[in-house]
């Protein structure tokens, strides 16, 4: 195994060309992890941690553009008022050790369905920025999982940020897994609502073949929203309206029976997920949000 280690963004993009069998290797928590255990064996690991670009971020009028190697804790520390539901999926990743080195990079490099920032990502919208010697392009986040742990990524592409908007309304993340810590997700929800557009995405992890939003349930959702005039009202949502949400839900998750949990039981807890955090957002926005437009 060749160990290629860049100075610089360019050097970095001339190595994938070169080798586009190399592997990235930035926080390194999914990564060591498969060659330690003799899972995975590269020819070349591409060492990333030089680049200091990838560790940055810019918060703009209507977006934050975070770097790939940008850590949780960073995320969590920093960007809890604009990236409200990818702080909280933060919190639920693994360890500190581990929200100290991984970063939302390495969760869309791997594209596992079970990666905590996937929901988040989903529910908030957004483009990754993907770059190789031949130029840079946006993949929107909704076609960036393609197959099981597969991207829309080329060969020789790497992953320099994340493009999301500015919340302009509550988010939330839940998560089931077998204890509070360092476990893999069971399942995973995520929901934001987007007041200016009158619109929820949602994010499910770890109950289909790839990260996946619940369209339907947000197509309803919206309409059900807006029909009832409950953006200019903040009445609370009917619980007719809130159980066919989790209906929908967990209808859009395709899970497997494995050794974290059945697919009957991952359905289940989609749906009673969605309930509780549709619960959560909109009673944040009946009170806050609502209260700040007012002001």
């Amino acid at each position: 195994m060749d160990f290629l280690r860049p100075a610089s963004w360019e050097e970095a993009l001339a190595a994938k060309a070169e080798h586009p069998t190399a592997v990235p290797i930035a926080g390194g928590t999914d990564v060591m992890v498969e060659i330690n255990f003799d899972h995975r064996r590269p020819e070349y690991l591409l060492d990333l941690n030089r680049i200091g670009d990838l560790s940055e971020w810019e918060v703009g009028d209507k977006t934050v553009r975070l770097g790939a190697s940008v850590s949780y804790t960073r995320i969590m520390e920093n960007l809890r008022a604009e990236l409200p539901g990818l702080a909280l999926a933060s919190h639920t990743v693994a360890s500190p050790q581990i929200r100290n080195r991984g970063g939302v990079g390495g969760n869309l490099g791997t594209a596992s369905p079970a990666g905590d920032a996937h929901p988040a990502l989903l529910a908030s919208g957004g483009a990754v920025e993907v770059e190789s010697v031949r130029g840079r392009r946006m993949i929107p986040i909704d076609d960036f999982y393609v197959g099981v742990k597969r991207n829309a990524m080329e060969p020789d592409e790497l992953i320099r940020s994340v493009h999301l908007p500015k919340a302009d309304g509550p988010q939330q993340f839940s998560k089931v897994g077998t204890r509070n810590a360092m476990v893999i997700a069971v399942c995973a929800f995520g929901i934001a609502l987007h007041p200016q557009t009158r619109t929820v995405r949602t994010g499910i992890g770890s109950a289909a073949p790839t990260p996946v939003r619940a369209r339907e349930a947000e197509e309803f959702l919206t309409a059900a929203l807006e029909e009832g005039g409950f953006w200019e009202s903040g009445n609370p949502i009917p619980p007719s309206v809130a159980k066919q949400f989790a209906q929908l839900a967990a209808g859009a998750c395709n899970p497997i029976d494995d050794v974290r949990g059945s697919a009957a039981y991952r359905r289940h807890a989609v749906g009673i997920m969605a309930r509780r955090t549709l619960g959560w957002t909109w009673e944040s926005y009946r009170g806050k949000e609502r209260s700040a437009q007012c002001a």
